[in-house]
């Protein structure tokens, strides 16, 4: 009954998501609000952002400490151990941060090549999160990637030499690329040894560079029938191997090692969201909140300035909004979510018949209570989700 009577909120974890925006380099298939970084003084965004972090504890007096704290982008690996300790102390002194908490860092191959590691581990960070995206040198140079493949080998490397939780990102389905092809390079990326992967299919965005060259028709995307054949690959082959998915895109070779921040994200938590257009879910006395920074770096720090705030204000999610937002999420851990959560919400069953027939298909499971997908159901996780969505 908890559970039905607390259908969101900081129950289902509570984190705060840091965006740093700035990339030595922009990749053409990034969708991400990122920008160039220059030589640019990190210290008027740190303090903004800082500050921001300070701003939102009176609004939220329900909140305790905090779980997870992701600091994403972008490309935050650029910060130094200093400047990352200085955010991590604001997070703590403002929140409170729980004995054991993740804290990540996303980082590029060179970055961790060039990095304080130790520096890190010393001012909190207890998780990598490293964008390889493929150990093949012709798929990097596709991808607009700065590094190469014995780069990218040897940061895990070195990475896991001082941290024991590190996550390695890979863009599969690209253009041309064969089951083979795919199959032995997850191979090698398995043999590096990381405990988490997260296997992303490419997808093109019709604003990026990659998106403009489909549009000039330089770039054919691959067929979806060949992409479902490269997911199902992907599933045998990390099953296999000790990996298996615990959500659409990700794997991990434990429940210790599963990225404890984007199941916030899945089971329906809250979360913080500071930097330059980062989102946020908060919920506020039986509300719940969306929260949209202002995506320019200049117009995020103007804003805490003169605001007090990075996003100036937040919307009120409606009770079904919040309801189809909850399957859309829920569905994709493997845990599944409990169908009374988005009914106590949505104020109306879900379709019985069309989770029969899913379930007759071999794309869903339901115990009467719990609805999750199965990894045959992931592939159409979109489709299966707006056919049961209130």
């Amino acid at each position: 009954m908890a559970e039905l009577l607390k259908p969101f909120g900081p129950q289902y974890g509570f984190g705060l998501y840091v965006h740093w925006p700035y990339c030595s380099k922009i990749c053409p298939y990034c969708d991400f609000n990122v920008y160039a970084a220059k030589t640019r003084s990190h210290e008027p965004l740190l303090k903004a952002i800082s500050e921001d972090i300070r701003i939102h504890r009176p609004r939220m007096p329900e909140h305790g400490a905090l779980d997870t704290v992701y600091l994403g982008g972008g490309t935050p690996s650029l910060l130094q151990p200093g400047e990352i300790a200085g955010l991590l102390e604001t997070a703590s002194e403002t929140f409170g941060i729980k004995p054991g908490a993740e804290i990540t860092l996303e980082a590029n191959p060179n970055d961790i090549m060039r990095a304080d590691l130790r520096g890190l581990k010393a001012a909190g960070i207890n998780r990598l999160s490293i964008g390889v995206q493929s150990l093949r040198d012709n798929a990097l140079a596709f991808l607009g990637r700065d590094h190469d493949a014995v780069s990218a080998r040897a940061a895990v490397k070195r990475a896991l030499h001082v941290f024991s939780n590190v996550s390695i990102d890979f863009i599969y389905a690209r253009p041309s690329q064969s089951i083979d092809e795919w199959g032995d390079e997850l191979t090698d990326a398995l043999a590096l040894g990381a405990p988490h992967l997260s296997l992303y299919e490419l997808t093109i965005e019709q604003r990026t560079a990659f998106g403009k060259a489909v549009e000039r028709g330089e770039i054919l995307p691959m067929d979806p029938d060949a992409q479902a054949d490269l997911y199902e690959l992907t599933q045998t082959i990390t099953t296999s191997a000790g990996l298996p998915a615990y959500e659409v895109s990700n794997h991990a070779a434990g429940q210790q090692f599963q990225s404890r921040h984007n199941l916030t994200y899945w089971k329906g938590g809250d979360w913080i969201g500071v930097g330059p257009g980062a989102h946020g879910r908060v919920s506020v006395g039986g509300k719940r909140y969306a929260s949209e920074a202002e995506r320019r770096p200049e117009a995020y720090i103007a804003n805490v300035l003169a605001l007090g705030s990075g996003w100036g204000g937040a919307s009120t999610l409606y009770p079904l909004d919040i309801a189809r937002e909850l399957i859309a999420m829920g569905l994709r851990p493997i845990g599944g979510i409990a169908v009374e959560r988005i009914e106590s919400l949505s104020q109306q069953p879900l379709p019985r018949d069309r989770i029969e027939a899913f379930v007759a298909e071999g794309w869903v499971r339901f115990d009467g209570q719990i609805l999750s997908l199965t990894p045959s159901g992931w592939l159409l996780a979109d489709a299966i989700t707006a056919q049961l969505a209130p």
